[in-house]
């Protein structure tokens, strides 16, 4: 029933008295804005057209800011990851840390796109987020200065007769470079994997799928994607499969995320690999981009991600097998507890 809705327009119409101008434009915007607002997704939001042209630009990677994914964990703005390297990294930014404010603005009941658009600016600025730690009981001001956010891929290293992989993110880069990191596996002399995944946001479900193909048999779902209606698509190994039957440890924290969450469950759950670290952030969830005029548009959930068993990614996460956490009093010092657990578990493997 659109009824009390017209009959709010017009009396707005017609005794409204802040302005002698109304925008109708903005008001047909912002009618949309707080719709997809009563469905309680942070995943699901409107463009208007200055979000759209960020949002664009996030796409194409050319950017000012601070390089940490965000999102939204119990209606509160909550850092997924920072991304190794930048402003955000360096400035000591956790995951799971949560911004209370963005310069002078409160980010209560604030989406996370109109978040992303007040944290980016152009390069050289300066954004103050107020922060406060899961370590710590009083919130901290960090200012942080804008940058354009070059985004890594990929590490390799060999540690302990142990070849590790960390992989940043699920980009179109991913693919190419996640071959040339198995051809130094076949070459390093050891026949362990550690595959990182800490602080790692996801990215695109394709490139979750062409990674899992290196550990799976071909056919072997990677993951369900489940519609409204009940329908499910199945996404399976392409079965490049060059690890066969090898140690394998897949290393998670609170900041993997979406592609990173497929990846890790369906090597967990097709037995293949043993869960290290922490609990995952949980968001599998599955958004659309629809264009609904030439300047505006929207992103809708449309399915849900699941296992291969069928678990739900969406706010539970992944709970790894062996749980581990670093301390601040660990970081401090350079000790990585969680990379010495899968280091001892994956020799342990056998």
């Amino acid at each position: 029933d659109f009824e009390p809705f017209w009959r709010a327009w017009r009396i707005v119409e017609e005794k409204y008295a802040g302005t002698d101008d109304i925008n109708r434009q903005k008001m047909v915007w912002g009618a949309i804005q707080g719709a997809l607002a009563s469905l309680g997704d942070p995943y699901t939001t409107f463009f208007p057209p200055e979000e759209k042209k960020l949002f664009e630009s996030e796409i194409k990677g050319s950017f000012g800011g601070v390089g940490m994914e965000i999102g939204l964990r119990k209606g509160i703005l909550t850092v997924i990851s920072p991304i190794k390297g930048t402003p955000a990294f360096r400035t000591g930014i956790k995951p799971g840390d949560k911004i209370l404010k963005i310069d002078e603005k409160e980010t209560l009941d604030i989406s996370t796109d109109e978040a992303v658009r007040l944290i980016r600016g152009e390069p050289g600025t300066n954004v103050s987020l107020l922060i406060l730690s899961e370590a710590s009981d009083a919130p901290r001001e960090v200012l942080v200065t804008r940058e354009i956010i070059q985004i890594p891929v990929i590490d390799t290293e060999v540690k302990d007769n142990v070849f590790i992989i960390q992989l940043y993110n699920f980009s179109e880069r991913t693919p190419q470079e996640f071959q040339s990191a198995m051809k130094k596996f076949s070459t390093s002399g050891t026949d362990r994997i550690i595959l990182d995944l800490r602080n790692n946001p996801g990215g695109f479900l394709e490139v979750a799928v062409d990674v899992s193909s290196w550990f799976l048999e071909p056919g072997q779902i990677v993951a369900r994607e489940k519609f409204k209606n009940g329908d499910e698509t199945l996404y399976r190994s392409r079965g490049y499969k060059t690890i066969n039957n090898l140690p394998l440890v897949v290393l998670v924290n609170n900041g993997s995320a979406s592609a990173s969450e497929i990846v890790a469950g369906a090597l967990r759950d097709h037995k293949v690999a043993t869960m290290v670290g922490q609990k995952t952030f949980g968001k599998g969830s599955v958004q659309e981009l629809i264009d609904l005029t030439g300047d505006t548009s929207l992103k809708v959930t449309i399915a849900r991600w699941l296992t291969p068993n069928g678990d739900s990614i969406s706010e539970s996460g992944l709970i790894p097998e062996v749980e581990i956490k670093n301390n601040e009093d660990d970081e401090s010092k350079g000790i990585d507890r969680e990379l010495e657990k899968a280091i001892e578990t994956v020799k342990n493997i056998r």
